[in-house]
């Protein structure tokens, strides 16, 4: 029973022996405090619905933490954790969820053992991109897409792609987030399950479609195409796709084939904003996600998202989010220190 036309990774050592309730394929999620809730409750949530498809407990899974107890999430999820020991094995899969991971040191040690004993791991969202930064590894690697530009903007990765997962030397980089972490778990667990029944786990899970992992992830708003006409997203594209160099709406009412006035209308009718205050708050949207996560200067940000300036750049920032670029860079403070403890 299983799937062998599926494209998704799977989890290698596990065995299915259907109808023996005490065989489990145990699965280890690896939190720290703030992590992100959305990847815990996917992976519970899809693994728990699973069994119920199957009406039996195949799979299992645990919560565990170099922090043991309870372990709050960025948005107050709470989860009972037990220790994560670092030297044995436990379950076939460890799946390292985001959040701040980025000082601890027990996932990547554990990381390491799971490798060499041929079991799989999955790290999700900043724990790929910590793991992408740390190792810059020579097989395909990946992270959610606003992750991956700031990896980009900070060194040279030639190995990272912006597909929703990747797998190279036994470890699996993935986007993260809710629905695509719910899609990565529903992959690995495939070929225990017959296409009848992934379907079906995809209905429970209000998933519209699958996507496999090797597709590429939605980066803007106009990828969303259900939500917007074909000439609106059409603009969309163009804008989002020429952030550093800004078109002149004329041009961009000549792509798609109408006047200036007529895209102004549609405009009007689908987001109740002229296209040029939308261009221009896109831009600084952009700028904003540079500001606030990387260490580019300023001058280098304002060329990037076409302001030209730094002064234009400040001041489309003050007009947006009410504080000027230096103001909001100096909220986040910048660790460029890293010692390891003694």
């Amino acid at each position: 029973m299983g799937r062998p036309e599926t494209n998704f990774d799977s989890v290698a050592q596990m065995k299915p022996v259907f109808g023996d309730s005490t065989r489990q394929c145990a699965f280890e999620i690896f939190v720290t405090p703030g992590f992100a809730e959305a990847e815990v409750s996917s992976v519970i949530t899809t693994l728990r619905t699973a069994n119920s498809v199957l009406a039996q407990p195949l799979f299992s899974w645990t919560c565990v933490s170099d922090t043991p107890g309870y372990v709050r999430s960025r948005g107050g999820m709470i989860v009972d954790a037990s220790p994560c020991i670092d030297d044995a094995v436990s379950a076939e899969t460890m799946i390292v969820v985001g959040g701040e991971v980025e000082q601890n040191h027990v996932w990547p040690r554990k990381m390491r053992l799971m490798q060499r004993k041929m079991l799989t791991v999955v790290l999700l969202s900043e724990a790929a991109t910590n793991y992408i930064r740390q190792t810059n590894p020579s097989g395909k690697v990946t992270t959610h897409w606003r992750e991956a530009a700031k990896l980009e903007e900070t060194g040279c990765y030639p190995a990272l792609s912006t597909r929703f997962s990747e797998k190279s030397n036994g470890v699996i980089t993935a986007a993260g987030g809710g629905a695509s972490t719910s899609e990565l778990i529903i992959g690995l667990i495939a070929p225990f399950l017959t296409s009848e029944q992934v379907a079906e786990l995809g209905n429970r899970l209000l998933l519209g479609a699958i996507r496999q992992s090797d597709a590429e992830q939605p980066k803007h708003i106009a990828h969303n195409t259900s939500l917007f006409d074909a000439q609106i997203t059409q603009v969309l594209r163009k804008m989002e796709d020429s952030v550093a160099d800004p078109l002149p709406m004329s041009a961009l009412a000549d792509e798609i084939g109408i006047s200036t006035r007529q895209l102004e209308r549609s405009f009007k009718a689908s987001l109740n904003e002229t296209p040029a205050k939308f261009y221009k708050r896109l831009r600084a949207k952009r700028a904003r996600v540079m500001i606030e996560e990387t260490l580019l200067p300023l001058v280098e940000i304002a060329v990037a998202t076409g302001f030209g300036s730094n002064n234009t750049l400040s001041k489309a920032i003050k007009d947006e989010y009410g504080l000027t670029p230096s103001k909001m860079r100096a909220r986040k403070s910048v660790q460029l220190l890293r010692f390891e403890a003694a």
